[in-house]
């Protein structure tokens, strides 16, 4: 199996100069005008690929359908997504940098000598010595995440248009926008991609699948308190935004984002707005069990009835919402997805392994709603900042695992 590397790395740089930052603030779906630009290029590159079955959505969804090669009737269609937008931590249009056969040696980024890449800061830079890494010029995103695996997709159908002699069913490509601001999936439904079984391409290390993430929810407290003339207040006011700082200065910090890591869960406010008469706080809630996130929603709930005993004539509101809730609980009920990742990762010649994702996916949300969808591994590394990275040789790997699993989807049907 012979990946057109160069080819690959082509797209990818090309990919990452296109400045596709999505916008939460947004109302409008894509909530940015510029990642259209990514969008319909994707779309263009897939017809000249050869693929007839080629559209784009009104809200932004690039779809794509290989035609099979198997002659067997009954081998289910499975589906490819990754992500247009990059986050909005750093600007978005790179300037890559191909640091080829890497000796070891610290990469300074031409573009702010401050930010320098040291092999001793970043251990896999060993396994990498003689690879080709890619890096931004230092003042952007490199935007690996995710256009690592747009152009990892791109060269998987590439292949298989080339490679009739590759078995296997009928491949849906999907590439969607507004991933990083948590609305990837919400304007597709189950029937446009058709398929038995869905694959991310969206994760860090060789041979990594991930099929655990954090179950999530929102939390949004009101506090109304009772204004009055600060002048004549005494006896009076209860300032509201006193008591959503005592709120936020009594949650443990030990449950805090700065604190915890691994399989631990948080609670984290994210927003928090009013007045001295009525203030609004939002946090997020995470944990990898259910009953875990039932323990924080309860620490809230504690929180506020202590504050309310002090201070009885404040009122209180808690709003819990659901985000998503950890794939897991679904894909341990559909083993096959799973073992077919696995066996494609080390027909790869790597090693799988697995680690729980301390955030939500895409897969995450199509999970829960029916369509089982792990993530696979992209080579990316350091994403959101300045110093991002990853190894052409890394998404070449990622390239083979796809074309591997289409076959073994084919194989065992």
């Amino acid at each position: 199996m012979k990946i057109d590397k160069e080819d690959l790395l082509t797209r990818f740089l090309r990919y990452v100069q296109i400045d596709t930052q999505s916008d939460a603030t947004s109302s409008t779906f894509p909530s940015t005008q510029k990642q259209w630009d990514l969008l319909y290029l994707l779309e263009r590159e897939l017809k000249e690929l050869g693929i007839e079955d080629v559209k784009v959505t009104k809200f932004g969804y690039v779809l794509a359908t290989i035609s099979p090669t198997s002659t067997k009737e009954n081998v289910p269609q499975i589906a490819f997504l990754a992500h247009v937008d990059t986050a909005d931590a750093c600007p978005g249009s790179a300037k890559p940098i191909v640091h080829r056969n890497y000796d070891g040696n610290p990469i300074v980024l031409p573009d702010d000598p401050s930010k320098v890449l040291r092999i001793d800061e970043i251990p896999l830079f060993k396994e990498k010595i003689g690879k080709d890494i890619i890096t931004a010029s230092g003042k952007t995103l490199l935007g690996a995440d995710d256009k690592a695996g747009v152009a990892i997709i791109m060269s998987f159908a590439k292949y298989l248009v080339e490679h009739k002699e590759v078995l296997h069913g009928p491949i849906r490509i999907c590439f969607n926008p507004d991933e990083e601001i948590g609305k990837g999936m919400q304007h597709i439904s189950l029937e446009e991609l058709g398929a038995r079984a869905a694959y991310t391409l969206d994760s860090e290390h060789l041979g990594e699948i991930n099929y655990e993430t954090f179950s999530a929810d929102q939390a949004i407290i009101e506090v109304h308190g009772i204004a009055s003339h600060p002048g004549s207040a005494k006896g009076v006011m209860i300032n509201a935004l006193k008591l959503a700082s005592a709120l936020i200065n009594a949650l443990p910090k030990e449950i805090s984002p700065e604190h915890t890591e691994g399989r631990d869960g948080f609670i984290h406010p994210t927003d928090y707005k009013g007045t001295s008469e009525k203030a609004v706080l939002k946090f997020i809630l995470r944990d990898f069990e259910l009953d875990g996130l039932e323990a924080k929603r309860e620490t809230l709930r504690q929180i506020v009835k202590n504050l309310q005993d002090q201070e009885p004539l404040a009122k209180w509101k808690i709003t819990f919402h659901s985000q998503y809730r950890n794939m897991r609980y679904y894909l341990d009920k559909d083993p096959f997805v799973i073992e077919a990742a696995k066996k494609a990762v080390s027909k790869a010649g790597l090693v799988p392994f697995s680690e729980p994702v301390r955030g939500g996916t895409d897969g995450a949300h199509l999970t829960e709603r029916g369509l089982p969808t792990p993530n696979i591994f992209t080579g990316f590394h350091n994403i959101h900042s300045e110093k991002e990275w990853i190894c052409l040789q890394d998404m070449e790997n990622s390239v083979k695992t796809l074309i591997h699993l289409a076959e073994i989807w084919e194989q065992e049907a």
